[in-house]
C-alpha cells in the first residue's frame, strides 16, 4: 500500500509529526482492507476555524474534533483519492486532558476515525457504530494503543477490556 498523504497545520499548536500521522492513517487503511495507493490531505485548525466548518458543512455550531470529507468523484474516474480529514489541535488536547489519555492516543484515535469516515464508515445507527468502533479498537490495538472507549470515555455500545 502506498499513502501519498498531504497534512496542513493551519494553527498554533504542537501536533504530532507527519510520520505519525502516516503511520496511524496507513494503519487505518490496513485494517479496513484498502490495498493500492491512497491520497489524502490533513488540516489541522484551530477552534474558529473548526467551528466554522462544523456549522457550515453539519449545521452545528461550535468545534467539533474531527471531520471528514470523502473525495467526490465522478463516475469513471479512479483515483486513489479519498478525501480530506481535519482536526481541531485544542480541542484534540483538551479531550486528551479531560479524559485522561495520552495526547498521541487520542491524536491517533482521531485520525484513524477520520480515515474509516473516508472510507464510508458511520456510527449513525447503533450497529454502524459497533462495527466502526471495533474496528477502531483492533487498528489502535495493532499499533500498541488502548481501547479508546475505556473506562471514562466509554460509548454504550462497545465495551474495550
Amino acid at each position: 500500500m502506498t499513502l501519498d498523504l498531504v497534512v496542513q497545520q493551519a494553527c498554533e499548536a504542537s501536533v504530532p509529526e507527519k510520520e505519525d500521522f502516516e503511520r496511524w492513517i496507513g494503519a487505518a487503511l490496513a485494517g479496513a482492507g484498502r490495498d493500492g495507493a491512497s491520497e489524502l490531505a490533513l488540516r489541522v485548525v484551530d477552534d474558529a476555524e473548526m467551528a466554522a466548518l462544523n456549522e457550515r458543512f453539519r449545521g452545528r455550531s461550535g468545534p467539533t474534533n474531527v471531520l471528514s470529507f470523502p473525495a467526490d468523484l465522478p463516475p469513471g474516474l479512479d483515483l486513489p483519492l479519498l478525501g480530506d480529514v481535519v482536526l481541531c489541535a485544542p480541542l484534540v488536547a483538551r479531550e486528551a486532558r479531560e479524559q485522561g489519555k495520552a495526547p498521541a492516543a487520542h491524536w491517533a484515535h482521531l485520525a484513524v476515525h477520520g480515515t474509516l469516515h473516508l472510507l464510508g464508515y458511520d456510527h449513525q445507527a447503533t450497529e454502524e457504530a459497533v462495527a466502526m468502533e471495533a474496528l477502531e479498537t483492533e487498528i489502535l490495538g495493532s499499533l500498541g494503543l488502548p481501547c479508546p472507549y475505556g473506562g471514562e470515555a466509554a460509548e454504550e455500545y462497545l465495551h474495550c477490556e
